[in-house]
């Protein structure tokens, strides 16, 4: 279920790397690099999204809602996204970052088969996402994600997040390449 008071947002093909931790953070984040100007202002128009995007001449167009994204740094970015936009009310680990899917709690029971056995020995809470089919529990990234989250939180106000959410992932068709539960939340 989405917020409605959550901004929706539409990253450009220069901001991949921040509309994936946008994701992450919660916020609704759509990307695809194939788009040109013309396709990213009728996209954002038509789902009410805010266009985010380094090329001043589109976020200049009229009638879409627009944010320059001044900085080349992730960090700077992702502080003017949430001063200029406010927070993401899904908190972090509520999205994929894949393909921006609200992700879903699923069971141990439910994944059993679909992660390594020993994450499911030791690990009680996953997410999958409905989309791309990938689940998500608490894995060897988390320390760097926890790390990452907290360079945020002090450079921009607090991201709500506990110890229990879900950056590591499998997916049926690449479980077996992921033994040891890899991120993709680099």
């Amino acid at each position: 279920m989405t917020d409605p008071l959550s901004p929706k947002l539409l990253a450009d093909g220069m901001l991949g790397r921040l509309a994936k931790w946008l994701r992450i953070l919660g916020y609704d984040t759509a990307y695809d690099p194939q788009l040109d100007d013309h396709e990213l202002v009728r996209r954002a128009r038509a789902e009410g999204r805010w266009l985010l995007t380094r090329d001043q001449e589109l976020a200049g167009r009229s009638g879409v809602r627009s944010l320059l994204v001044e900085s080349e740094e992730l960090l700077a970015q992702i502080a003017q996204v949430k001063s200029r936009l406010g927070p993401a009310k899904g908190g972090p680990f509520s999205r994929c970052p894949v393909c921006n899917a609200p992700l879903v709690e699923v069971s141990p029971q439910e994944v059993q088969g679909r992660v390594p056995p020993f994450v499911l020995r030791s690990h009680s809470r996953f997410r999958r996402c409905p989309s791309c089919d990938k689940i998500y529990w608490p894995g060897s990234h988390w320390k760097r994600i926890q790390e990452r989250l907290a360079q945020f939180e002090e450079l921009n106000g607090v991201w709500q997040c506990n110890g229990d959410m879900l950056p590591s992932q499998a997916s049926e068709t690449d479980q077996e390449s992921r033994k040891g539960g890899a991120s993709g939340f680099d």
